[in-house]
């Protein structure tokens, strides 16, 4: 992904990496990664502070210490604030289009753990958004995670469409889509909540695309592979992936997220078509 030589957000990045003191999940690495992420992966924000507060439970509390970034570190930081910016411009755009105002969100990279409007947090929940202070929380080692242990290609766009999913999120807390669906949510029994969940985080993976869609024709960002790194993303983080690797078999009625087939489905559906409203993935499942 060409990334270099555009400016950054208008100073909505927050880098706390190189300062622990957070609180860091008791058992950590791994397994701890799997079981949130069968739950939040790419962040969905309905039940961020619940899923947060289970974390807390388990977590115990460092001493705080502060280090200096290596050189790769800065340089992911400065790719993470081109594209967070790369974001603002995309979706002030589409909103402008659409007779609405869009309120830049702020994207937190931090290392270990991290306080959040929605909780604590450490570096197993992955990448998510907080409706309640309406930011994006992110440790960058997650990517690592993505591509040795979850079987994703990795490179420059996966951490875009990440980013860009995350920022999705945000873009359906403006409109109120969040809201309305935690409101259908209720009273409903699990399985039909979770198909809400569902259609809530394939339409971010729709806004993802649809953002690459506008970015590319904006600034000519895309490279060759670079479609195929963010489906290798959305395909070894869908509900049926997960569960195949946690349990070897998959519960359905239990996904969340969708399957890998959907997730790369509505990413390549925003990313071809450029139509926002192309994005009702309510009324398709």
């Amino acid at each position: 992904m060409k990334w270099q030589g555009r400016s950054g957000s208008g100073g909505n990045l927050e880098d706390r990496r190189g300062m622990s003191g957070g609180k860091i999940a008791a058992g950590g690495g791994l397994i701890a990664v799997i079981v949130v992420l069968a739950q939040l992966f790419l962040g969905g924000d309905g039940d961020t502070g619940k899923i947060l507060n289970e974390i807390q439970k388990q977590s115990v509390q460092t001493p705080t210490e502060q280090r200096e970034l290596t050189a790769e570190e800065k340089k992911l930081g400065e790719m993470a604030d081109v594209i967070l910016g790369d974001t603002e411009a995309v979706w002030k755009q589409i909103f402008s289009e659409n007779g609405m105002t869009y309120q830049e969100p702020n994207l937190v990279l931090f290392t270990d753990g991290v306080e959040t409007g929605c909780g604590s947090a450490t570096s197993a929940a992955g990448p998510f958004y907080c409706p309640a202070d309406q930011k994006v929380y992110m440790d960058m080692e997650f990517f690592k995670e993505l591509q040795s242990r979850f079987g994703a290609k990795g490179g420059d766009f996966a951490i875009a469409y990440v980013i860009a999913h995350e920022i999705g999120h945000h873009v359906q807390t403006l409109m109120g889509t969040s809201q309305k669906v935690r409101k259908m949510q209720q009273g409903m029994s699990e399985a039909q909540a979770n198909k809400l969940s569902v259609a809530l985080e394939l339409q971010a993976d729709f806004y993802a695309g649809l953002w690459a869609h506008y970015n590319e024709k904006r600034v000519q960002m895309l490279e060759p592979g670079d479609i195929e790194e963010a489906l290798s993303a959305a395909q070894a983080v869908g509900d049926d992936a997960i569960q195949k690797r946690m349990q070897g078999h998959v519960v359905p009625d239990s996904f969340t997220h969708g399957t890998s087939e959907q997730r790369m489905k509505w990413f390549m559906k925003g990313f071809e078509g450029g139509n926002i409203q192309d994005g009702d993935t309510f009324n398709e499942l």
